[in-house]
Formats: C-alpha cells, sequence, structure tokens
C-alpha cells in the first residue's frame, strides 16, 4: 500500500489537470437530474402541462421507465462496442451533446395539454442519452486517476457533482424562478405562458455543455484499438456474448454488480419517495421538502468527499461496507422519530453515508472491471441497476399499502441495504498493491 500510495503522491502534480476536468464533468451533469428530472422542470409538467398533478406524474414515471429499459438494454452492448472503438470521449461527446439538444428544445413545451407528447419524448430521450454518456464517463475513471487515487478522485467527482447540482438550482431560482415573495428572479419572464419554467431547458442545457468542456479538452482518453464501427460493432457483440457465457470468469465482477444493484435500489427507492414521505408522514410543505433536500445533498456532497481517503486507505469495498452500516444506523431510528425536527437532523446525518456509498461503488466497479473492458463493464453496472429499479419502489409502496404505513415502507429500503451489503461481503476487491 505504500508503494502505491507513493506512486500516486508522485502522479499527482502530472495528472491534477486531467483529474480536475474529469471530476468537473459531475459538476457539469448534475444540473441535468437536479432542475430536469426532480425539482423544477418535473414539476411543472405535471402541473403546468399536463394539467392534473397525480395523472402528469405518472406519465412522467412510465416516460422514464421507458428511458431506464432503453438504457439497460443498449448500455452494456453499446460499452462492448466503444471497447473496441477505443476513443471513449468521442462517445461521451455524442451523449452529452444529444442531452445537451434535447434539454434545450424544452424551451418549447408550453404550458398546454397538447405539448405533452413532445416534452415526454424530449424528455426519454435525454435521459437516455444522459445515462448513456455516465456510462463511458465511468468508465474514464481508471484512465485519469493514478494509480492508488481510483477513490478519492471517484469520491471528489460524486461531491462536487452533489454541489454542482445545488449551485445550478441556487443559479435558475435566483434568475427565472425565484421562491415565492422571498425571492423574486432576477430576469422577468412571461408567466402566464411558463417562460420561467421553460427557459430552465436551456439553462441547464448551456449549464451542462460549458462545464463538460475541460474533460474533452484536457482529461484523457483510453485509446484502444481504435478499430472502425464496422469492426468494433460484430466485435463488440461478440465479446458481449463471451461476458455472459463466461460470467464465471469475473465472479467477483459479477457478485459485485448483484449486491450493488440491491443496496442502489435501495438508494434510488430513498430518493423517489423522501420527499413523499417527509410531507406524508411529518406534514413538511413544498417550500420546507426543498430546503430540505438541498440540505441533505449538502451533507452527501460532503461526505462523499470526506470518505474519499478512506476509499483508498482501506479499501472501496470497505467504505462501502461501512456506508451502509452508517445508512442502516442512522436510518433505523427514524423509522420511530415523531419530532419533524429530530426527523430532519437524522436525514441530514443520513446523507453523509449516501455519497460514499455511491462513490466508493464507482470506484470498486473500476477495479473490478478487467483492462480494456471498463466501458463494457460500467455499462453492466448501468444494466443491473436500472433492471433492479422497479423492486424498490414496489416493495415500498406494498409494505406501505398493507400497513397503512409509509413508515413500513420505508422499513424495506433499510433490508435492501443489509441484503445487498451481506452479498458485498462475498466480493473481494482485487490487490492493486
Amino acid at each position: 500500500m505504500a508503494m502505491v500510495e507513493q506512486t500516486a503522491r508522485a502522479a499527482w502534480p502530472r495528472d491534477r489537470r486531467a483529474i480536475l476536468s474529469w471530476c468537473l464533468y459531475d459538476w457539469a451533469n448534475s444540473a441535468f437530474p437536479t432542475i430536469i428530472g426532480t425539482f423544477i422542470f418535473s414539476v411543472y409538467f405535471a402541473r403546468g402541462i399536463y394539467g392534473e398533478e397525480t395523472a402528469g406524474a405518472a406519465s412522467w414515471a412510465y416516460a422514464l421507465s421507458l428511458a431506464g429499459l432503453i438504457v439497460a438494454l443498449s448500455s452494456p452492448v453499446l460499452g462492448a462496442i466503444a471497447d473496441h472503438a477505443g476513443a471513449l470521449k468521442r462517445w461521451l461527446g455524442l451523449f452529452t451533446l444529444l442531452c445537451c439538444l434535447a434539454t434545450s428544445l424544452l424551451w418549447l413545451a408550453k404550458p398546454d395539454p397538447g405539448f405533452v407528447v413532445l416534452a415526454l419524448v424530449l424528455v426519454v430521450l435525454a435521459n437516455i442519452a444522459f445515462e448513456l454518456g455516465q456510462s463511458f464517463y465511468n468508465a474514464l475513471l481508471p484512465v485519469n486517476a493514478p494509480p492508488g487515487m481510483i477513490g478519492r478522485v471517484s469520491g471528489w467527482g460524486w461531491g462536487i457533482g452533489y454541489l454542482g447540482g445545488l449551485v445550478a438550482l441556487a443559479a435558475t431560482l435566483i434568475l427565472f424562478v425565484g421562491l415565492g415573495d422571498g425571492l423574486k428572479p432576477l430576469i422577468t419572464l412571461d408567466r402566464d405562458s411558463a417562460e420561467h419554467l421553460r427557459a430552465v431547458g436551456p439553462l441547464t442545457a448551456i449549464w451542462y455543455a460549458a462545464f463538460s468542456l475541460p474533460i474533452f479538452l484536457w482529461a484523457r482518453d483510453r485509446a484502444g484499438p481504435g478499430e472502425p464501427l464496422r469492426q468494433a460493432i460484430p466485435k463488440g457483440l461478440r465479446q458481449l456474448a463471451n461476458t455472459i457465457r463466461q460470467a464465471r470468469r469475473h465472479a467477483m465482477a459479477l457478485r459485485f454488480l448483484i449486491a450493488s444493484a440491491i443496496y442502489r435500489d435501495g438508494l434510488t427507492t430513498l430518493f423517489a419517495v423522501g420527499g413523499l414521505y417527509a410531507a406524508g408522514v411529518y406534514g413538511m410543505d413544498t417550500g420546507e421538502i426543498l430546503v430540505f433536500a438541498i440540505g441533505l445533498n449538502v451533507t452527501a456532497g460532503l461526505g462523499a468527499i470526506g470518505f474519499a481517503w478512506a476509499d483508498d486507505g482501506w479499501g472501496s469495498r470497505r467504505t462501502v461496507l461501512l456506508s451502509l452500516v452508517g445508512l442502516i444506523a442512522v436510518g433505523l431510528p427514524i423509522l420511530f422519530l415523531q419530532d419533524k425536527w429530530a426527523f430532519i437532523g437524522a436525514a441530514l446525518a443520513l446523507g453523509i453515508f449516501v455519497g460514499p456509498t455511491q462513490a466508493a461503488s464507482r470506484s470498486l466497479m473500476a477495479k473490478l472491471s478487467p483492462p480494456e473492458m471498463e466501458a463494457e463493464m460500467f455499462g453492466l453496472y448501468a444494466l443491473t441497476g436500472k433492471a433492479a429499479a422497479i423492486i424498490g419502489p414496489a416493495l415500498y409502496g406494498i409494505a406501505s399499502q398493507t400497513f397503512d404505513s409509509q413508515r413500513a415502507g420505508m422499513s424495506t429500503i433499510l433490508v435492501m441495504f443489509l441484503i445487498g451489503g451481506a452479498l458485498l461481503l462475498t466480493v473481494r476487491e482485487p490487490n492493486k498493491e
């Protein structure tokens, strides 16, 4: 370990620009899920475009499910092809451009039911491009992180991403949207035609494109075989088929994919129902939930950055296990808290362990990926995550309905953390010393 640490320290000055530009892409792309997917445009779609909040939210969820299915089926295939075609930054650039283009066109979605189809088509296209680009971005982690620093770089990127999403959200509120009577927007747009909400599409696209430029200018690329597509496509498909047939050769990676799919689905469910839980159990209004969500992003970002050194020092597997223990230890008392402020305090503490779980999982996937197969493995990482994503919300809904309690529903998330962590105990992290 000492030799690895010395190598990392020696490489840090040389690789600083590549590392920082790679991390900055997390800052860039976090604006999309924060502004479009969670806080602003999704709400505008349900209330303003669709016109009926419950049905609109359901349509939005169906659209995202379709996008997730397409990503799950295509990401391993494209990853395997890219491993032969090389130049991962070209693939990342293609999907970044497609996401920015589709997102910018959301300006056209006026507050009228006649624009429902247009809005959903653009959101599906943007989400597909975003998720596929994320796979190639993750595959560039071991290319740009020096030996012994994969965990730190992953944690830095994830933490910067959380903070970037918050800054992008703040910029949107300050410039266009405002926040009630307490915060008036600097730019006055026509609210009758929802220009202040439609403008978040172009703003997000500009933010994403501008801050992603450094990765294409200064981050290193994996050259790979560099074969033309007409050769890379059949070779990539054969490689993917061989990987599936010979899964035993990648037993540790396979175990990790299964384990991480379960506990990552727990996190996905937590993100999806956290606001509903806060509103239903503690009666928090929209403004309180927004401030609460911002606080959670701050603690999750700080946790990802703070645990980045632990990832390299203790190992990615141990860091994930420690984070899962923290999620369960803090999450269990939350099920019994009655006071709103006690809940908020405990939930903010919970956020500290969310970021490290995600960041260390990414670095562990990078360490388990065979050389020259990173894109394919991160494609499978996306596949298993999307495939499992239907389980958590379903368990939450069944438990909540059966026991007539959202607390019972929330307990299923802790069970997923426990099962995923137990399976992770069977995974051995590669010895990079």
